[in-house]
């Protein structure tokens, strides 16, 4: 019986795995391009950004996800627009919640790399002449080897929160794990193999993440040993 409800939920992975592939893809452009802009020196700009991470970071992802799914319909001219072909897909509304949450905590990740890169480094880049834009560069690409740690657990929390994905249709592993209980009705065994499945594949992320991290971050341990 567990292997048969194994094999029933498991037919969500690939749909849980493609949403937090293409999430983070998206979310990691936003934040680039965030942090770019907040490490500017244009205060309406920051003050935009700034609303917007607060108002991602602020809010459950869960009422994002409804909001993003059914907000847009309850405007006409959304509706009688090309925009609904896109806005009216479960999937892409999916992609969408979880993309634009993940580039919120992104950027505050990033933007806090960036700005604990040591004043030196700052004073050197504008020694050789060089201006704001090029300084960034040159030190966002450094930071963010530094900040890969950290970014490491927000890949793992994009995955995790694909299991709310379920709520506005989508057959991810919750998906599935919600549609056998509607004939099972065994939710101590099904939910909790939905469960370990999870922690099989964050599990595998973490491993192979780490490891990640060790080459990445190799050029900081020479560093120090050569110090």
């Amino acid at each position: 019986m567990l292997y048969d409800y194994f094999m029933a939920i498991a037919q969500g992975i690939p749909t849980s795995l493609l949403l937090t592939v293409v999430s983070l893809c998206v979310a990691f452009f936003l934040a680039i391009v965030l942090t770019f802009l907040l490490s500017m020196e244009n205060k309406g700009i920051k003050a935009v950004i700034n609303l917007f991470l607060t108002v991602f970071t602020g809010t459950p992802l869960l009422v994002q996800f409804f909001l993003i799914y059914a907000g847009p319909g309850q405007f006409q001219w959304i509706v009688d627009s090309p925009l609904w072909l896109v806005l009216s897909n479960a999937w892409f509304c999916a992609m969408l919640a979880l993309a634009l949450n993940s580039a919120a905590y992104t950027t505050q990740l990033f933007h806090g790399a960036v700005k604990a890169i040591p004043k030196g480094q700052w004073e050197t880049c504008a020694a050789l002449g060089l201006n704001r834009l090029q300084t960034l560069k040159i030190l966002i690409p450094y930071a963010l080897k530094r900040a890969l740690p950290s970014y490491s657990n927000e890949i793992i929390l994009v995955f995790k929160g694909t299991s709310l994905a379920s709520t506005i249709t989508i057959m991810d592993i919750m998906g599935y794990a919600r549609r056998l209980y509607g004939t099972e009705y065994d939710a101590l065994s099904i939910y909790g193999m939905a469960g370990v499945i999870y922690l099989l594949i964050t599990g595998v992320m973490t491993l192979v993440l780490r490891r990640v991290e060790k080459k990445v971050l190799r050029f900081e341990r020479f560093e120090t040993e050569n110090a």
